[in-house]
């Protein structure tokens, strides 16, 4: 059997962190939950073929990553997802792009809603051209 590798990513999804992040002090102090997924695109090929961990991104790696990022207070969600993809694209060169989401879950806005958030696709300018 033959068969061509159109697209594949690997993903991560509702990782969930009690962090420091919002516009008033009181979030900042106080802190709350928030949900991160991610989707990391590049060639899966070889770890296919290969069965080799070397030929893959790590999911405890990114999740490190992640976990990471989070821990550093922000004003804003999309400062963070910035810093997030920022810091996977730098680690892992192979990636040609990512999904991002972050939602902060009961968000202080006074609206009965399950979270308010950001979602984010970038591309790996070093991959492309």
């Amino acid at each position: 059997m033959t068969m061509t590798l159109q697209s594949s990513s690997i993903s991560i999804r509702a990782m969930r962190f009690y962090a420091r992040h919002g516009v008033l002090e009181q979030e900042r102090r106080v802190g709350g939950w928030f949900v991160v997924s991610l989707r990391v695109h590049y060639n899966i090929t070889r770890a296919m073929q290969t069965d080799e961990l070397d030929a893959t991104i790590s999911y405890a790696d990114l999740y490190d990553l992640v976990k990471r990022e989070m821990a550093v207070p922000s004003q804003l969600l999309e400062h963070v997802a910035g810093r997030i993809g920022e810091a996977v694209l730098s680690r892992y060169p192979q990636a040609t792009a990512l999904d991002l989401s972050i939602e902060k879950e009961n968000p202080p806005m006074g609206a009965d809603c399950a979270g308010a958030g950001v979602q984010v696709h970038l591309i790996n300018d070093k991959t492309t051209g």
